[in-house]
């Protein structure tokens, strides 16, 4: 099983929108995804509760819940056969937190928005994250994603400039559309609404795509790991996620 991080310390930069949206457009190619939302807002959770019976299935894990009657490790576990993973984190990830929800990642994808405060939030959330890894193969199976972009504004244009100025690649740019929200709502991803009512977003979705079946399959990406999450407590409250069999 491959599995993806969605990872920004700070909050409202669109980790859940991702992770949800990320899910359909897997789900609609016929892989069977799985989202483990440790978010405790559980905005991936209440997605999948409006999804649609018709649409194809999501599997949902509520991993910022605590339950008596089983191990964390089982609680978390995805079920057999699902495959990608996709990790929602919450916001406010110290570097302990970075390191235990990206441990055994076999792609990390950062939403930034186009705001001052964004770009030297995730200045910090990446060089954490990178300082703590201490590995190059974690910087290559990272990618930035722009969100909530409004073409042709200066805050944007300072978002490119920095962006660009990493040595970690762009792998999309999201507008700041509508359509984002009115998916939310109805339990859906942009990829499954008419194509006449997304067709300027799904272009931006066609180049995640491509980096990330690049990342997961490159062979260079594979390890030898165990079949189990192996996890435990840590100071931010969030339970790592130990690297799953491929």
């Amino acid at each position: 099983m491959k599995t993806v991080v969605i990872i920004n310390s700070k909050g409202g930069s669109g980790k859940s929108t991702l992770a949800v949206n990320l899910a359909a457009n897997l789900a609609l190619k016929g892989q069977n995804p799985a989202i483990l939302d440790l978010d405790p807002q559980g905005s991936s959770m209440r997605w999948l509760q409006n999804r649609p019976a018709d649409l194809p299935e999501i599997h949902g894990i509520a991993g910022y819940e605590k339950k008596s009657t089983m191990t964390r490790a089982w609680q978390l576990q995805p079920p057999e056969g699902t495959n990608p993973l996709i990790v929602d984190t919450p916001a406010g990830l110290d570097k302990n937190g970075l390191a235990a929800t990206s441990r055994g990642a076999d792609a990390i994808l950062i939403p930034v928005m186009p705001s001052d405060i964004d770009i030297h939030a995730a200045v910090n959330c990446i060089a954490d994250l990178l300082l703590t890894t201490k590995s190059d193969m974690t910087q290559r199976r990272i990618g930035i994603i722009a969100n909530r972009v409004r073409a042709n504004t200066r805050v944007y244009a300072r978002l490119e400039r920095f962006l660009r100025s990493l040595d970690i690649p762009l792998v999309a740019t999201f507008r700041d559309s509508q359509n984002y929200t009115r998916s939310a709502e109805l339990g859906i991803g942009i990829n499954e609404m008419p194509l006449w009512q997304v067709r300027k977003d799904v272009g931006a979705w066609k180049e995640l795509n491509s980096w990330l079946d690049s990342t997961l399959n490159d062979v260079t990406n594979v390890r030898a790991l165990p079949t189990r999450m192996g996890l435990r407590a840590v100071p931010s409250a969030v339970a790592p996620i130990s690297p799953i069999a491929n």
